[in-house]
């Protein structure tokens, strides 16, 4: 391989892993924000989709220096499990969407929960938190719609680098 290909090459493997770490990053830090300001709990689903944003994000930055350092199999390699993590994690969130549009049952263990809150008279104004319930929808999509969408589309990018030849 010249040295114009292995240029061209980690070029775009690391175009591809930082685009993966900042979708990823700001989708998490989305779902924190709509937690934190916006009063949204999250379902121990929406916490269980979590997962592959926070391996993905550490993945990334890895995918990024493998691909700086001209080490491409091991960048394909990492590309490829974040890809994998992403389609698993789409899997997941049409599964958690079904739950909600009452297409299937969801988990037996579908209630979550928040920090309770004690007032006078004892337990107040505590939510129970339901993975087969949307609390938000924005274009006829729930916050587990959202992540499929996301999840695919993440895993789609992923792969994409994974599959770059000079």
């Amino acid at each position: 391989m010249m040295a114009n290909d292995k240029d061209t090459l980690a070029g775009q493997m690391m175009a591809v892993s930082a685009i993966v770490f900042g979708a990823a990053l700001l989708t998490i830090l989305a779902a924190h924000a709509f937690e934190q300001f916006g009063g949204y709990a999250p379902c121990p689903l929406c916490l269980q989709e979590r997962y592959a944003y926070y391996f993905g994000v550490l993945a990334a930055v890895i995918a990024f220096f493998a691909a700086r350092s001209e080490t491409f199999g091991f960048a394909r390699l990492v590309l490829v499990l974040i890809a994998i993590g992403f389609l698993i994690n789409a899997g997941l969130g049409v599964y958690h969407a079904g739950a909600e549009w009452k297409w299937w049952p969801g988990p037996d263990t579908c209630a979550g929960g928040f920090a309770l809150l004690w007032g006078k008279e004892g337990i107040v104004d505590t939510p129970v938190i339901r993975c087969d319930e949307a609390p938000w929808h924005f274009l006829g999509l729930s916050f587990a719609g959202w992540n499929a969408v996301v999840s695919l589309g993440l895993a789609l990018i992923a792969l994409f680098g994974a599959t770059r030849r000079a």
